[in-house]
């Protein structure tokens, strides 16, 4: 059972927050009475999630249209931000994409743009903001990565590759700013039922077989809020891709046998 937790006088703020987690991340957390910062591309979009938030909730809505791959653009967010706002309890850094595709049949440049958005824009902003948290001395950093970034598949190379950057990155991270009290969480779901996958899955393969893994993403967000205030540092779900990476680390020659013969779903 999840706790009830209360947000109320805090800020969060939240990229890639115009659809899927990122979007329900937002609604929750403004549920539990978080003012929120959202985060985005398509200002639409944002749109859409802040008209939900108010059927929710009287909490304050920030809308900021960027593209948080261009670190120029991410200083002007910074930027505008500190223009309204004077601290960040919360950053969740839940911008990115992915592309399911053969290493040797994808193209650099979106190899590229992968790192750009997924790993080194979510680097960018959690300098800024972490700057900012160590000055007071509290907040959380909350960054998604994924089961893909702990247990390889074919097909997904460089997306695990910016998965497993995000893990081990928020693992560094997490002790040295320690001695600030900013903690840090890495998010790592399995397959969630959203937009992602009309990328990522151009053929609809993955998704029609990994049904029984699937995420809501509501589901998701509930159990992310409601561990905004304690020092949980890493939420892995559904629970069997949890036992499944754990197993992969302690027995990775056997968990390579059966991936390649009953995990490559893509």
């Amino acid at each position: 059972m999840m706790k009830e937790i209360n947000l109320e006088n805090k800020i969060t703020v939240i990229t890639g927050a115009s659809s899927g987690i990122g979007a329900e991340i937002a609604i929750e957390a403004a549920r539990k009475n978080s003012d929120v910062v959202l985060i985005a591309r398509d200002i639409q979009k944002l749109q859409h999630v802040q008209a939900r938030i108010k059927q929710v909730s009287d909490s304050d809505v920030i809308l900021i249209s960027a593209d948080m791959s261009n670190p120029d653009i991410i200083e002007q967010v910074y930027k505008k931000m500190k223009s309204k706002i004077d601290r960040f309890d919360y950053l969740v850094n839940a911008a990115g994409f992915g592309d399911f595709d053969s290493f040797f049949d994808m193209s650099m440049t979106k190899a590229q743009s992968m790192f750009d958005l997924n790993v080194m824009g979510l680097m960018y902003f959690t300098r800024l903001i972490g700057r900012d948290m160590m000055k007071v001395g509290s907040g959380k950093i909350i960054n998604l990565g994924s089961v893909a970034g702990k247990i390889p598949t074919p097909k997904s190379a460089v997306y695990s590759a910016t998965k497993a950057a995000v893990i081990q990155f928020s693992n560094v991270l997490r002790l040295e700013l320690a001695p600030f009290d900013v903690k840090v969480m890495t998010v790592n779901p399995g397959p969630v039922s959203t937009n992602f996958f009309n990328i990522a899955d151009k053929n609809g393969h993955y998704v029609e077989n990994v049904g029984s893994f699937m995420l809501e993403p509501d589901e998701l967000a509930q159990k992310v809020v409601s561990h905004f205030e304690d020092s949980k540092k890493e939420l892995t779900l559904p629970f069997s891709l949890n036992l499944a990476s754990k197993f992969y680390l302690l027995f990775p020659m056997i968990g390579d046998y059966i991936i390649m013969k009953w995990g490559d779903k893509k």
